[in-house]
């Protein structure tokens, strides 16, 4: 097994919830401590207080990724009188670095708002508010046909060739290529300053832009010419939706009362708060984790019958009910889902790289508020 850094468990976070999915001016990433440490053990956690610290000593974790932002503010000094200063000097005292997964989190494939509506067992899910959209973008590249295949699996493993539920997916057609090497060029075929033709082997195939990087180096480390011959095209068709929330149904229509008490199961809080009348029928549910309540118009037009959300004021409650949306508020902590859901993901990445990493999530509750 492979010893680890910080770095390391960064690059693992990010197959899963890259940064690019952050909204613009979310303070993630780094928060306090160095990612050039050996990383041993890493702990979830939704928020970073002093009770998660002492649990991530006693657990023997040198890492926390936290969901939401321990430095949410920038700090103008750090005054180790102030909670704030304490808690970071208790994380520099003890090696222990935070790293913050925010709103690429909430947004991310599998991410919490999927956690929230896996729990909650919807169906056919959709983003509700669109924030980015992964465009496909076609790869033409021209290679000799001893080493086509070389190429072709060497894209395709960097992600070129996935369209939906397929994967692989080339089309190649054989031609003649035709090109001098300049006097300072070291030719793979040919001979310096005579034209040459030689049968090559095209070769295309589709990609999402966030993989370009990846699949032009494997691309270029496959290819035995000094300057392969290739191109870079935009496609028309729809791209990878990604934003916050989600839209889905109900196995079976339920009274919103029923489907209330429902919520309280299975995001286990003790208390939650409801609009509507509690015999209306629930069919379409649209969820969003943390403060949502701005976007209840978006719920309500996407057809949702319901919009779960946290922190709901008293006229956003109002205006949704007159516009015939029903609202349920369990609260901003039931974001705390991802704690479990993250912490299984990274170890399952971490096991199929053979890091030697753990990944461990935080048994405290940081919910604020007592209901009596």
């Amino acid at each position: 097994m492979k010893q680890v850094n910080g770095h390391q468990v960064v690059q693992l976070l990010e197959q899963f919830s890259p940064k690019y999915l952050a909204m613009e001016g979310d303070p993630i990433g780094l928060q306090v401590g160095a990612l050039n440490r050996k990383v041993t053990k890493v702990l979830t956690t939704l928020d970073v207080t002093h009770e998660v610290v002492e649990e991530a000593i006693k657990k023997g974790a040198n890492f926390i990724i936290a969901h939401h932002p321990l430095l949410f503010r920038p700090l103008k000094s750090i005054n180790l009188e102030t909670t704030a200063g304490t808690l970071v000097e208790k994380c520099i005292k003890n090696d222990i670095t935070i790293f913050a997964a925010h709103t690429n989190l909430d947004v991310a494939r599998g991410g919490v708002n999927d956690m929230l509506a896996e729990a909650l067992e919807l169906k056919e899910l959709k983003v509700l508010v669109k924030t980015y959209e992964d465009s496909y973008k076609k790869l033409i590249v021209f290679v000799p046909p001893s080493h086509a295949s070389a190429v072709r699996e060497a894209i395709t493993s960097a992600g070129a060739g996935q369209i939906g539920d397929y994967s692989d997916c080339t089309f190649t057609t054989e031609g003649t290529g035709r090109f001098k090497p300049g006097s300072e060029a070291d030719p793979f075929i040919g001979e310096r300053g005579t034209p040459e033709e030689v049968q090559e082997v095209k070769i295309e195939s589709i990609f999402l832009a966030s993989h370009k990087n990846k699949i032009l180096k494997a691309m270029k480390s496959s290819h035995p010419y000094e300057e392969p011959a290739y191109d870079i095209f935009d496609q028309s068709i729809q791209g990878e939706i990604y934003g916050l929330g989600r839209v889905g149904k109900l196995e079976d229509p339920v009274e919103l009362g029923e489907f209330a008490e429902d919520v309280k199961k299975k995001l286990n809080i003790p208390a939650l708060r409801v609009t509507g009348d509690p015999s209306k029928k629930i069919k379409k549910v649209a969820v969003l984790g943390g403060m949502g309540s701005k976007y209840y118009q978006t719920a309500k037009f996407a057809g949702a019958d319901v919009y779960i959300t946290g922190d709901v004021d008293f006229h956003t409650a109002q205006d949704a009910e007159a516009a015939g949306i029903s609202i349920i508020d369990p609260g901003h902590h039931v974001e705390e889902v991802m704690k479990k859901g993250l912490s299984e993901e990274l170890e399952k990445r971490a096991k199929k790289e053979g890091l030697n990493v753990e990944f461990v999530y935080s048994e405290l509750s940081t919910e604020p508020f007592t209901f009596l």
